[in-house]
């Protein structure tokens, strides 16, 4: 009984995890003022998102929210990336490949 016990709650705790898990595609409804609805937008003559690996898209947010990385906007991405969250950027990060 205390295995069953257990695995369910086990198994509940992974279906959590799962039903809120950050959505991409919602996250960016917040950045598309600034870098367009399909990431195309150039800022203050910074690349575009659109065609940015997921990796690359992910370093450069990990790097604004420890405030390592960034030119002209650092100062505007460094407040926004640090109320994200790790899961948070790789959901942007994935959602940013389909740009």
């Amino acid at each position: 009984m205390k295995t069953f016990a257990l695995a369910f709650c086990l198994a509940l705790t992974l279906a959590a995890g799962t039903a809120f898990a950050a959505d991409g595609k919602e996250l960016y409804a917040k950045c598309a003022g600034c870098h367009g609805a399909d990431g195309a937008k150039t800022t203050l003559g910074n690349r575009p998102l659109k065609g940015m690996s997921a990796v690359d898209f992910a370093k450069a947010m990990e790097g604004y929210k420890a405030k390592t990385f960034g030119g002209a906007k650092k100062s505007t991405m460094e407040p926004v990336a640090a109320r994200l969250s790790t899961d948070e950027i790789k959901a942007l990060a994935a959602y940013a490949t389909t740009l």
